[in-house]
């Protein structure tokens, strides 16, 4: 199934980064594609700093979407047991074991298609309460109605995540169950309320390099673009569609991390799903085009993630450190550089 981008989605392809421009940044030389990245990267950010985020599922399964990567939804048997939503005290247990790991960045998940309005008021105290914390927050929630993004920004929530997965002519392949335009519907609710966005997408389901450089055209033209924007790649889960889709190649992940930061140069790029069977040596190659985000801890909702030791023991052999709360996109100065020292090995 192919799906017509709406109206709103070709205006946005239309104007701005222009594909054919995009693609040509995905064929130049690899290392010149690196520098290029690098240097934009070092314009806008502290390259030493890295975001470190905590993302806990707080309602697990049962969707009725059918997403084709996810284990989540309902309709695919993957072995995953469906869990209720978490109380707010679990939740604050959780953003507190987080914060003293290091994180500086909360993220809450809801395996929903669209919250009810009493659903949306708890996760409101939730939000609330993470943010008395001082931490930053973010959530994850489905397709917002009128007045929810409104009632989550009362609360506090500083970035609302709602990926676009891929790009307007793949949509269709992947998902039947949500139009691409009812995402930006969502996104367009999440920025009328003044909140971030956080919003990016997946690699490796068997796009073609056009249709990743199709994902990053449309983000790249928001206005303004995301200001968190996750590259996630695929983790195949036996019982989803998409399980056995040809790997992508790591060159090309790393290439797509350099071209979005290079077209997106003054969002935080975030390496999500995917990272758990990445190298350090791929990890670093993807800090070095740009990344300059994590999540950190045991688990991506539902699917593995690096344990702490490692990502503490990959920061501290590449001298980076957690990026501080009050770090905003573009505003770093190249003297920042050599301000952390490798004596002040990361706390997370």
């Amino acid at each position: 199934m192919s799906v017509v981008p709406s109206d709103s989605t070709a205006r946005a392809v239309a104007t701005g980064w222009q594909r054919d421009t995009i693609l040509a940044l995905f064929a130049l030389p690899f290392n010149v594609l690196i520098a290029r990245a690098a240097s934009v990267h070092q314009a806008n950010f502290d390259p030493s700093q890295v975001q470190v985020s905590t993302l806990l599922s707080i309602k697990t399964g049962g969707c009725p979407e059918d997403c084709g990567y996810c284990p989540q939804a309902a309709r695919y048997d993957t072995g995953l047991s469906a869990h209720k939503l978490m109380s707010t005290e679990q939740v604050l247990e959780r953003a507190r074991e987080a914060k003293a790991a290091g994180a500086t960045r909360f993220c809450m998940g809801a395996a929903w298609r669209s919250p009810k309005d009493r659903e949306v008021a708890k996760v409101a105290e939730m939000i609330a309460g993470v943010k008395a914390l001082g931490l930053e927050t973010c959530a994850t929630l489905g397709m917002l109605k009128d007045g929810q993004a409104d009632a989550l920004k009362q609360a506090g929530l500083d970035y609302y995540n709602h990926n676009l997965d891929t790009a307007p002519e793949f949509y269709g392949e992947v998902i039947h169950t949500r139009a691409f335009q009812d995402r930006l519907d969502t996104l367009e609710q999440v920025r009328a309320a003044g909140m971030k966005t956080c919003c990016g997408g997946i690699v490796g389901m068997g796009e073609t390099r056009a249709q990743r450089a199709g994902l990053l055209q449309v983000l790249a033209n928001m206005n303004p673009p995301p200001e968190s924007v996750p590259i996630n790649q695929l983790v195949q889960v036996p019982g989803t569609p998409l399980h056995g889709t040809e790997a992508l190649d790591p060159f090309e992940f790393v290439r797509t991390v350099a071209v979005a930061r290079i077209v997106m140069p003054h969002s935080m790029v975030r390496l999500s799903a995917g990272r758990e069977g990445m190298s350090d040596e791929l990890q670093a190659l993807c800090f070095l085009a740009g990344a300059n985000s994590i999540f950190y801890g045991e688990k991506l909702l539902t699917t593995g993630n690096p344990d702490v030791e490692r990502d503490r023991a990959l920061f501290a052999r590449l001298d980076l450190v957690p990026m501080p709360v009050a770090q905003e996109p573009g505003t770093a100065h190249l003297d920042l550089i050599t301000a952390a020292q490798p004596g002040d090995a990361c706390t997370a």
